[in-house]
């Protein structure tokens, strides 16, 4: 299995201002995790191209497009109160969309099996008007509209287990019958959608799946909604693509979120996600960073992630019994569009 890893070093120049959790130093800690030695040799690192004003504007609106590209001419641009961008934001925020798409082509054209792109700054929060929660465009909303574009590619799942919903990301694709959004996040927490009745409206209605956690929720909670959730709908979609939003501030020691998530959890919904995409659509797989702050725990949970594309081993992770309420709730709501949850 070839395990393409999508990584420029150039990213690290996005400057955020001291304190800002969303700091340079996470393309350190990516270095260090592709670089442990249990991943040695089943890595191909891909240079990222810069995506093309086209892409971009394929989700985004022109003013949004304009208004990053015009922060270049400022040492600080706040485009939201927490969303900060300075003099090469521009350039590296359409570098971040194309290693995405640098990951897609080399999945689609069967270079690699799957992969993962390093994006930074991340994507899912970005709307197609507006650049929010650290996300300046929507990385993975571009990749997606990019596939369906390029290679004429009718399905895509797109799963995303960042702690925080996706919004942007559900915002581009929510009347979309072609793109099937799942997100699991922490609830209630920002960005303040992502609640169950959130299932997507006209022809889009039933292919938005969203799985509001309760803080404190951890790998047994997180591995039981994959098992018995994501993995059966992924089946029953039978996806041409899945691209993951691989968010790891569920991770328990993140600063900005409240769940118990672990490396190894982590790496087993990967897994699980692997073994879906080797099932459903020849394993064609592409990971994009999102959020993730405790740069230790990103690092562990980045080569856990790895491993589990690459094909390491099984994890070190032992199913637990939950409480299955979370999973009947979604369940109650998802069964008159999937038969796979009517059970």
């Amino acid at each position: 299995m070839t395990t393409g890893v999508v990584l420029s070093d150039e990213l690290k120049h996005h400057e955020t201002g001291s304190g800002h959790p969303e700091a340079p130093a996470r393309i350190d800690a990516v270095t260090k995790a592709v670089a442990h030695p249990a991943l040695a040799g089943r890595l191909e690192t891909l240079a990222p191209r810069a995506a093309a004003r086209e892409e971009i504007l394929m989700i985004h609106w022109e003013r949004l497009y304009r208004e990053v590209v015009d922060s270049a001419t400022r040492d600080k641009t706040l485009l939201d109160a927490d969303t900060v961008a300075s003099r090469r934001t521009a350039e590296l925020a359409h570098l971040a969309s194309g290693t995405v798409l640098t990951g897609v082509e080399a999945v689609m054209s069967g270079k690699v099996d799957n992969a993962f792109a390093f994006s930074r700054p991340p994507g899912h929060h970005a709307k197609p008007d507006k650049a929010m929660g650290f996300c300046v465009f929507n990385n993975v909303a571009i990749a997606a509209k990019f596939a369906q574009q390029r290679f004429k590619v009718t399905k895509i799942l797109v799963v995303d287990f960042d702690v925080h919903h996706g919004n942007g990301t559900q915002k581009a694709f929510y009347t979309s019958p072609e793109v099937l959004f799942v997100s699991t996040h922490q609830w209630p927490h920002y960005p303040g959608t992502g609640a169950l009745s959130e299932v997507g409206k006209d022809d889009g209605e039933g292919f938005t799946i969203n799985v509001p956690m309760s803080a404190g929720m951890g790998d047994a909670e997180l591995v039981r909604v994959f098992r018995d959730i994501v993995i059966p709908v992924g089946r029953e979609f039978a996806p041409e693509l899945i691209l993951v939003s691989a968010g790891f501030d569920a991770h328990r020691d993140d600063p900005l979120g409240g769940m118990c998530v672990t490396k190894e959890g982590f790496g087993r919904v990967s897994e699980l996600l692997v073994g879906l995409a080797s099932d459903v659509c020849s394993g064609r797989t592409v990971f994009a960073l999102e959020g993730g702050y405790n740069l230790t725990a990103l690092e562990e949970s980045i080569v856990s992630s790895l491993g589990a594309l690459s094909g390491v081993g099984a994890q070190n992770f032992e199913d637990e019994d939950v409480d299955d309420s979370l999973v009947k709730g979604v369940r109650e709501v998802h069964s008159r569009y999937w038969k796979s949850l009517a059970t």
